[in-house]
């Protein structure tokens, strides 16, 4: 077997070479792999440190060709904030490079790839490309490939440019300046390294401290802000400009700063919590919220930041995740509870109504063998009052006591609250006696809340003296002066309740109450109380004097305005002039020369000049005459003229209600025919009508049928009585349409037509639409008929009577108008055949008779002014 294996290691030399040397190699290659791997490793440990200090050549921030970076700091008067300035010009120079990279790549990469593909064919030699070949050959030999490193973004560290010694000579020449106080030859030299150099960093940096050395501190944060927008990873500068933006009050800027220190220092807490208060202070309640709950996570012991965490959440709108915050860090610390967190967690709770939860965590909290804080101890008894649990409560609350009750009070005012919110009144009014003559409770919201506990209580005496004592503090308090008037109205002291709500006898008087803007007797709850006891003891003058101008301004200001007149194609609107323009034509006329010849009199004009002179002065006239009038309306209405200067057309018209729910409220619709009763008792029917008209107006008012019906009943009652019935037309014309064929209800408009003195074009027309959309009904062609023979127009009275009596032929009032109309008709001097006519007239007048027999309507010969006429009927008869 040896000789066998000598033979063959004889004929085989090569091969136990190539093993040995395959050995060897191997060996060799271990040893290079180790060194290999503490390369690599060596490698690795560089590129992370480059990787941190690398700077994205996309976002790095710098100053193009052109650009001078100086402006940014000189030209600061164009009302743009220094940092936006820097914001936006590095957004559009981040889309111009983006633009130029674009345009830089090549668009013919399929034909290189079809090339290199050709290329690698005719290389290849027997399917085997000659790169394998040659790695083939030397395997082995100590060659190895080498690790290809992955190409990085941006410039690295140690890739800096290096400075030119010129520059680097000039920035240690302004050093130099600067210590030994030679600023403004320090402030040249670096402005030189500006120019050659704009994206030096060193140079703002001294140019910030120069400008700072000579209290120039606005310069010097523009510098600044170059220095840490050209060095954005150094947080020192971003700090520096925040604390300077937050003492400027630029809250915008300060934002900027904070989050580009944050960018640049991920790690830093302190510099999250003052962005969370800049979120918290511009009520951006999420973000603040969410800053918070960040500064907790790097920082676990920050238990502040987390409870701020959950009540902006809370603010928000938030709460469960505000709860679950809070619930996750109580699961984390079984052991050492903050009893903050559990008293806030418990508020949260308890607003929500979940008062067995808070219980429960409240409960958990405990340590044994120690007792709850005293806050905590209020809270679980409040939970157990909710639940239902009153003994219990009180186990808890037995610690508050009067004797240190000016230690506690917020927990009994807690305490008191809850008990009230229930309704266990005599509980509540324990504890708020508690605190009665602590100083902290002297501001009448104690004795508020006692005086609402008596009440509630049905002690009327307790409760108005606990009211009084709140006037006596909290003079404006609206609800508590109206509370206290309707319980002396219930104890029959309606002269004390007046006396009440009436405005003080100095209220007109400006320097009593100049620095009060809002005063508690102009408030329309106040009136409208006042109104309530004036209508319950009669005193009706009273109540039309509070009432009567609150509830015309609110009709007034709740009725749709008139549009404009419709313009004709092609023409435009006219523009009305101001006061101002009109005074100027005005004197324009009446000023004389002074810059001619002709000074000293007065200019010529021409007729259009004189023609819109005298216009504008008849316009003044007028305005001065409705002013007048309108200052005269409000005096006799009660309500406060204030006149001044300015244009009506750039006055805005006022468009809040002192009735603001008048469309809904029913209450606020009895109102309106109690005062439509009291005006119409007081003979005041002018009044009356015009709040009916207005009322009835308002399409947009649900008024029931019932009280609609009763307005429209009550303004047509009072246009009999009053001297102008133009205002009751509304109120007639709108029951004649709810009731079109009612006589009673044409009887009742023909009343007030009838005393109108001249003819009114609403009547014409209402009458016609009458008659076209009741062909047959016969009140509107009378009362038509009748008008006409008012006017002495008998032709056309006669045609409308005929048109009756074709309706009704056995009617005596139709044969009796057109007898009598037929006669005035032929005792005209127009007509031919006027025998006939009267003879017409005579038979209608039979008709009459005929069908009236038994009537108490009797024909007297005797108003014939004719015994012809009469021999004739007596004929007929």
């Amino acid at each position: 077997m040896e000789e066998i294996n000598q033979k063959e290691e004889e004929d085989h030399p090569r091969a136990v070479e190539d093993s040995d040397n395959a050995n060897e190699d191997t060996q060799y290659g271990v040893e290079e792999t180790g060194e290999e791997e503490e390369d690599a490793s060596e490698n690795e440990e560089e590129e992370e440190e480059e990787e941190n200090d690398t700077v994205d050549e996309d976002d790095q921030f710098i100053f193009g060709a052109g650009v001078n970076p100086l402006d940014f700091v000189r030209n600061n008067d164009s009302g743009v904030n220094l940092y936006q300035k820097f914001k936006d010009y590095h957004q559009k120079s981040i889309e111009y490079r983006a633009l130029d990279n674009r345009k830089r790549k090549l668009p013919l990469q399929p034909h290189r790839e079809e090339t290199s593909s050709k290329k690698a064919g005719e290389d290849d030699i027997f399917g085997v490309n000659p790169a394998e070949v040659e790695e083939f050959i030397n395997f082995g030999e100590g060659k190895r490939p080498r690790k290809k490193r992955s190409k990085k973004r941006g410039r690295q560290k140690g890739s800096k440019k290096k400075l030119d010694e010129k520059i680097s000579q000039m920035l240690g020449d302004a050093h130099v300046h600067y210590a030994n106080g030679r600023h403004k030859m320090a402030i040249s030299v670096l402005h030189e390294v500006v120019r050659l150099e704009p994206n030096l960093p060193d140079s703002y940096h001294t140019l910030g401290l120069v400008h700072g050395a000579i209290g120039d501190h606005e310069n010097e944060m523009g510098f600044y802000m170059i220095t840490a927008h050209l060095t954005p990873k150094d947080p020192t500068l971003w700090k520096t400009l925040y604390v300077w933006s937050i003492g400027q009050d630029d809250i915008g800027q300060a934002s900027y700063c904070i989050s580009k220190a944050i960018k640049a220092d991920p790690q830093d807490s302190s510099l999250r919590s003052h962005q969370a208060m800049l979120y918290a202070e511009s009520q951006n309640y999420q973000k603040a919220a969410e800053a918070y709950e960040q500064v907790y996570q790097l920082c676990r012991e920050n238990v502040d930041a987390l409870k701020a965490a959950a009540k902006y959440y809370q603010k928000c709108g938030q709460v469960e995740r505000s709860i679950c915050i809070l619930e996750d860090y109580l699961k984390n610390k079984p052991d050492g509870v903050n009893a903050s967190v559990v008293d806030l967690l418990g508020a949260i709770l308890m607003e929500i109504k979940a008062h067995d939860r808070a219980l429960q965590y409240i409960e958990q909290s405990q340590v044994v063998g120690k007792e709850l804080p005293l806050n905590l101890k209020v809270k679980a008894g409040i939970c157990h009052v909710h639940l239902g649990n009153l003994e219990m409560a009180q186990v808890f609350f037995n610690d508050l006591k009067p004797e240190n009750a000016s230690k506690h009070v917020e927990s009994i005012t807690e305490v008191a609250d809850s008990f009230m919110g229930l309704g266990h009144y005599n509980s509540a009014l324990n504890y708020f006696k508690m605190l009665e003559g602590n100083s902290k409770n002297e501001d009448g919201l104690l004795y508020l809340k006692i005086a609402r506990c008596y009440q509630a209580l049905g002690e009327r005496k307790q409760a108005i003296i606990s009211f009084y004592i709140v006037l006596e503090t909290l003079q404006d308090d609206v609800e508590a002066r109206i509370t206290l008037a309707s319980l002396l109205v219930e104890e029959g002291k309606e002269n004390e309740a007046i006396s009440l709500l009436s405005p003080p006898k100095d209220s007109d008087s400006g320097e009593a109450h100049s620095e009060k803007p809002n005063r508690w007797w102009i408030d329309v709850r106040i009136k409208l109380k006042l109104c309530n006891i004036f209508q319950i003891r009669g005193m009706l003058t009273d109540f039309v004097d509070v009432c009567f101008p609150l509830v015309r301004e609110s009709l007034n200001v709740a009725t749709p305005k008139r549009k404009g007149k419709l313009l004709l194609p092609g023409k435009s609107k006219k523009k009305r002039l101001s006061t101002s323009d009109l005074l100027k034509r005005v004197e324009k006329l009446a000023a004389p020369e002074t810059d001619s010849v002709f000074r000293g009199f007065k200019a010529v004009a021409t007729s259009s000049d004189r023609l819109k002179a005298s216009r504008a002065k008849k316009a003044l006239e007028e305005k001065a005459i409705e002013k007048e009038k309108r200052k005269a309306e409000a005096a006799a209405s009660g309500i406060d003229w204030r006149s001044d200067d300015s244009d009506d057309e750039l006055q805005k018209p006022n468009t809040e209600s002192p009735l603001c729910n008048l469309h809904k409220d029913e209450g606020y619709h009895q109102l309106l025919i109690d005062l439509c009763n009291a005006l119409a008792s007081l003979q005041m029917y002018r009044e009356a009508l015009e709040i009916i008209n207005l009322s009835l107006k308002l399409a947009h008012i649900s008024l029931s049928a019932e009280k609609n019906e009763k307005l429209r009943s009550l303004g047509v009652q009072m246009a009999y009585s009053t001297p102008d019935p133009k205002q009751g037309f509304d109120c007639v014309k709108g029951i004649v349409k709810q009731h079109a064929q009612s006589v009673a209800a044409w009887n009742c408009y023909y009343k007030v037509i009838s005393r109108l003195e001249n003819r009114d074009t609403r009547h014409d027309k209402f009458l016609r639409d009458m008659q076209e959309k009741y062909v047959d009904s016969v009140p509107p062609i009378l009362i038509s008929a009748h008008q006409f023979t008012l006017c002495s127009h008998h032709q056309d009275a006669a045609r409308k009577y005929l048109e009756a009596y074709k309706l009704l032929p056995k009617n005596p009032l139709v044969n009796l108008c057109v007898g009598t109309a037929l006669i005035n008709l032929a005792l005209g001097f127009r007509l031919q055949n006027k025998h006939q006519c009267v003879v017409q007239g005579l038979a209608f007048l039979y008709n009459n008779l005929e069908i009236c027999k038994n009537s108490q309507v009797c024909f007297q010969f005797h108003e014939f002014p004719c015994a012809r006429l009469r021999r004739k009927c007596s004929l007929l008869k």
